[in-house]
Formats: structure tokens, C-alpha cells, sequence
């Protein structure tokens, strides 16, 4: 979910001094943003997305940023990058470095959604795994199922998945409609399965201390 420039302005965009922080976001992590928002009354968090298919193109998601943050930078008194390094091969953390900006600190949303320290402690005993979060399962179609041909041509599935064991869905919500759908997920790709309901770990940690 993107929000355009008028949006940003109803949610409330308003000059500098006045304390308001601009979240850029990833757009696989808008409506987890809202909800965390709303619960938490973060009134002074504004939130524009980048387009979620960049979650396809790690190698365009630093320009995009430094597009981002370029445009807003005069409005804001803080500026915070919601993604995570995310296949950026570390290009990501220099640009925000360079700019003055933080990120939230992780390789990925699977691990921020895990909580880092934990994800990192199982990461070699779970190189066969493969992650999907709220939105994956909901995207799992136009992410991933048509952007590898498998939609069309399923015989390709031992190429790219011959390697996996185990599809781990970290849900964020407990909507046991997008586990069974997670579920059917694991079955297409011919994995075993497994759900944790790890809600949105370090993600919100991180934003709480904004």
C-alpha cells in the first residue's frame, strides 16, 4: 500500500519545529506501519511508501530512498527509513549514513520480524528455510508465484525450491485465514510447514523509541 503526496498531506504533513517524523517505508510494510500507528496513538509519524515490487529490485531501492528522502527533508525534523538492508548489499546503511538518516537495523524484514538476536542465533540451522510474512501470504500470487514462471509452468518449482525444506510463515497478525493460506503456500512450493506468531518484533520496538 503507497500513499501519494496528497495523502501524506490529510495525514497531517506539516513544517519543521514542530517535532513530526516522516516514516519512509517499504510498501510491504504499510499496513503493519498504520496498525502499529494506531494502536500506539504515534499521531507525529507521518508515512509515505515506496512501491512494493522494489522488495524485487534490491538494486533500486537505495536511489529510491535518496530520492525519497531528498524531496521531504525540508519538511520534517526527522526522517526515518523503514526498510532493513534488504539485498542491498550494505549500499542501503552508507546512503542513509551519508544523508543523516537512520534505518531499522537487520539483513531483512524476516529478521526484524523475528527480532534480530533470535533470527540470527537459527539462521544456520535454518539455511533451507524459506519466509513468508503477512504480506507474502498475501501477495504470495504476484510476488512470487508469476515473477519465477510458476504459475505457468510448475515443473520449474525443483529448480528454485529443490534446495528448501521448510516454508516458516511469521505472522504478524493471528488471522488463521492467511495461515491456511500460508499453509497452501507451503503445499504449491512443496515444503513442510511451520507458522509463528512473532507480531512485529523489532520493527515496532524500533519505533517506539522514535
Amino acid at each position: 500500500m503507497a500513499l501519494n503526496d496528497a495523502e501524506l498531506t490529510e495525514q497531517g504533513l506539516a513544517a519543521t519545529g514542530t517535532g513530526r517524523i516522516l516514516l519512509i517505508a517499504c510498501g510491504a510494510l504499510a499496513r503493519e506501519i498504520i496498525d502499529l500507528k494506531a494502536a500506539n496513538g504515534w499521531d507525529h509519524m507521518d508515512l509515505t511508501c515506496l512501491p512494493a515490487k522494489l522488495h524485487l529490485y534490491p538494486d533500486q531501492i537505495t536511489d529510491a530512498v535518496r530520492t525519497a528522502v531528498a524531496k521531504h527533508r525540508a519538511t520534517y525534523d526527522t526522517i526515518f527509513v523503514v526498510y532493513a538492508d534488504c539485498g542491498t548489499g550494505g549500499l542501503l546503511q552508507a546512503a542513509c549514513k551519508d544523508m543523516g538518516v537512520e534505518l531499522v537495523s537487520g539483513p531483512h524484514c524476516y529478521s526484524f520480524f523475528e527480532g534480530n538476536e533470535r533470527f540470527a542465533s537459527q539462521s544456520e540451522s535454518e539455511i533451507t528455510t524459506f519466509y513468508l510474512t503477512d504480506f507474502l501470504v498475501r501477495q504470495f500470487e504476484a510476488f512470487i508465484l508469476k515473477p519465477m514462471g510458476l504459475d505457468r509452468h510448475p515443473e520449474l518449482r525443483d529448480m528454485y525450491f529443490g534446495n528448501y525444506e521448510k516454508l516458516v510463515y511469521q505472522a504478524q497478525t493471528d488471522d488463521p485465514a492467511l495461515t491456511e493460506k500460508a499453509r497452501r503456500a507451503a503445499d504449491t512450493l512443496g515444503l513442510a510447514f511451520e507458522r509463528r506468531l512473532t507480531g512485529y518484533g523489532d520493527l515496532e520496538t524500533t519505533l517506539k523509541q522514535l
